[in-house]
């Protein structure tokens, strides 16, 4: 019997999927969760066939939590939003349901998971690696901001910058602030790759927001782009890095 772990940050869509998953009575569910951090953790520690996953959750999305389980679990994506683009991930390995899931939907799903089984291991595992790298390469980049029942999703290219204040951190965009949940440093190991940089033990910035750099009294600053003309001070020890960073 397949093992089954389910992650989704809704209980009411936890449990309905349990439901009908029981109801089929081809799979153990071998634990849930509505917590990313949490459900990783437990997946790494078990003999998990195939993880349900949601997709739009706060702290981690469903495509970062897919970044950290183990490189044979398969993986179901659940999704409230008819997201076309994961249609181009109907392979072997992956797959996705649109919330509220059918029953034949999610037979679908299993009969996958039984067809990848029957596979040499070798074969199997490489079209997991394929899948999985296929989708990950794809991932849309977003951060979420949650603001009581309601959480925010944000556009990665909106944001020029995040800041920490106040025991909060902030991401900037031109319209207003958000309160997002990682710190500075996790933001830098999550988004140093992908064209920020962190000028601030509170500062990470998009280079490409930035439009002057000018040695002051004060120190290093940069000035952005944006309408307000935001100025950010630089680090003593980071302005060397971040002018190797911008050529200069």
């Amino acid at each position: 019997m397949k093992r089954i772990y389910l992650v989704d940050d809704e209980p009411l869509a936890l449990r309905r999927l349990a439901r009908l998953l029981t109801a089929t009575g081809r799979v153990e569910i071998v634990g849930q969760s509505t917590d990313p951090e949490e459900a990783v953790a437990a997946i790494a520690d078990a003999e998990i066939d195939l993880v349900f996953l949601d997709i739009s959750m706060p702290t981690l999305d469903g495509f970062e939590v897919c970044a950290r389980l183990p490189a044979s679990v398969m993986v179901v994506f659940t999704t409230a939003h008819d997201e076309h683009a994961l249609r181009a991930f109907q392979t072997n390995a992956i797959d996705y349901l649109l919330k509220p899931i059918r029953e034949d939907e999610l037979a679908r799903a299993l009969d996958k998971l039984d067809r990848l089984r029957e596979l040499p291991p070798q074969t199997a595992q490489d079209q997991l690696a394929a899948a999985m790298a296929q989708i990950l390469a794809a991932r849309p980049e977003r951060i979420a901001s949650r603001l009581g029942d309601r959480v925010h999703l944000i556009d990665l290219d909106r944001v020029t910058h995040f800041i920490a204040e106040d025991k909060l951190t902030y991401a900037v965009t031109a319209e207003r602030n958000y309160v997002v949940e990682p710190s500075i440093a996790d933001l830098e190991d999550r988004y140093g790759r992908v064209g920020f940089f962190r000028i601030h033990r509170a500062t990470l910035v998009r280079l490409s927001s930035i439009a002057e750099l000018a040695s002051t009294t004060e120190g290093t600053k940069v000035r952005l782009g944006d309408a307000k003309r935001t100025e950010l001070a630089v680090a003593r020890e980071r302005a060397k890095a971040l002018k190797d960073k911008l050529g200069l």
